[in-house]
């Protein structure tokens, strides 16, 4: 694995856990409610932006441009041709 892959992961699991330690002081602390909107709308597309890179068409993107990168080329097949007919 290497290290911008941990880095991403690490990342990802910092916002996931911010995402929700945020939402719980928020629910249980916050004053004001249009700065909770505020704050909890801007954590909300922060974390889907998190899912959707690890499970969603990044992530499919990426496999995909690992395997053609690990692929061999094709074998090239032979043309193919008609059988002739038998002479009468």
């Amino acid at each position: 694995m290497k290290a911008k892959d941990i880095f991403m992961y690490i990342l990802g699991g910092l916002i996931t856990l911010g995402f929700f330690a945020t939402l719980v002081f928020l629910i249980y602390k916050g004053d004001n409610p249009q700065s909770v909107n505020l704050v909890v709308g801007t954590l909300l597309t922060t974390f889907g932006t998190v899912v959707g890179y690890f499970f969603g068409a990044s992530k499919r993107d990426s496999e995909t441009d690992n395997l053609l990168a690990n692929s061999t080329p094709p074998v090239p097949i032979p043309p193919q041709t008609s059988p002739t007919p038998p002479v009468p």
